[in-house]
């Protein structure tokens, strides 16, 4: 059985059409698959949504994405996991790649994305950056990554010690015990946090990160772009979706 586990806080504008584009993925491919949506202490309609869409809903008040994560899972029945934010669509591309890469022998991987928006230059320069050092590092972002769960068990799951950048550290230790595959195929991915900020707060924010380490995603200070008020960026919303 597929597991497909999507992690949400207030993600009522975004998370029906996640759900459906999941639905859509697999037919063809596979029809034993489950849809968890772990709402994680949202105080809009996110579990009203996930349930009308057909996910069963898990309520949870952890308020770290990683803890999240792993609520998730422990609820899954499913032998292969996929992580799917709840701003994400899978295709049925990203689906087939993974499931030939897992049967071929890896122990997972995770899918690199396309944003549902034309970029600001800045923002592109960035994005192909982030895609090219991924694929060099065995590195993805949290949007869609899949993996056995013999593998999430053996390496103990996302680290619960960090508040962000768990993604990251989850790829690079599940990198170390097997076979990670990064398919070519990408999925959709809002760039709804790429609209909150402008260059220079960007970048501000990316050397902090970088000058503090891994020690910087252990506290939520400074990582309001994750747990900070979410701006109804109005801007981005009038933008054309691709």
């Amino acid at each position: 059985m597929l597991s497909f586990i999507i992690p949400a806080h207030n993600e009522e504008a975004y998370l029906n059409k996640t759900i459906n584009a999941i639905h859509l993925s697999t037919i063809g491919i596979s029809d034993n698959y489950e849809i968890l949506v772990v709402d994680d202490a949202s105080t809009d309609y996110t579990k009203a949504v996930g349930e009308t869409a057909g996910a069963m809903v898990i309520s949870v008040n952890n308020r770290k994405i990683a803890a999240t994560r792993n609520s998730g899972a422990k609820a899954a029945k499913g032998d292969i996991f996929f992580f799917i934010d709840a701003d994400t669509c899978i295709n049925q591309a990203c689906l087939k790649e993974s499931l030939e890469a897992i049967k071929a022998g890896a122990v997972g991987g995770g899918c690199h994305f396309n944003y549902d928006t034309k970029l600001p230059f800045w923002a592109s320069v960035l994005h192909r950056m982030g895609l090219f050092f991924g694929r060099i590092f065995k590195l993805v972002g949290g949007c869609c990554i899949f993996v056995t769960r013999e593998a999430f068990e053996k390496i103990g799951g996302f680290p619960e010690e960090f508040y962000a950048a768990e993604d990251v550290a989850f790829s690079s230790k599940l990198s170390k015990v097997g076979a990670f595959i990064i398919p070519k195929a990408r999925v959709t991915t809002s760039a709804r946090k790429i609209w909150t900020m402008n260059p220079g707060q960007t970048i501000w924010l990316l050397l902090k990160l970088v000058f503090r380490g891994p020690n910087g995603f252990r506290s939520k200070k400074g990582l309001d772009l994750w747990y900070g008020k979410r701006p109804d960026d109005p801007i981005y919303h009038q933008l054309p979706k691709k």
